[in-house]
């Protein structure tokens, strides 16, 4: 019974202590998360910014021969500058995406950051 009481003694003491030391603190990488490139968070509300992302989604949806991932990039508009995000299915395909957003924005308003996704063949 002795030796039951000094067990629950010490397991108390150690759980003061622990209790007791600072909890860690977690790294501060603000700095590595921080985005270069917009999002789609920095949509800007201005009238001729949303008038441009408009004007370039509905060139895109527009085109039924493109892929309904190339139908659902992100468009965003930022101080006349449209940036293209997001996955589309071939090469072809993303320069005709890049070339709706150029008729809209104009030559140098572009930045073109799709990727073209691999092809879901089934593998047995």
């Amino acid at each position: 019974m002795k030796r039951m009481f000094q067990t629950l003694a010490l397991a108390m003491a150690s759980a003061a202590v622990l209790s007791a030391a600072p909890a860690p603190q977690a790294p501060d990488n603000t700095k590595v998360n921080k985005a270069e490139a917009p999002t789609a968070q920095d949509q800007h509300n201005s009238k001729a910014d949303l008038e441009m992302a408009r004007q370039v989604r509905k060139a895109i949806v527009g085109d039924k021969s493109l892929s309904t991932y190339a139908h659902n990039v992100k468009v965003i508009s930022r101080n006349g500058q449209v940036t293209l995000k997001g996955p589309v299915r071939t090469a072809e395909e993303k320069a005709a995406v890049e070339a709706k957003a150029k008729e809209v924005a104009g030559a140098g308003k572009v930045v073109n950051q799709l990727e073209v996704a691999p092809s879901k063949t089934a593998t047995k």
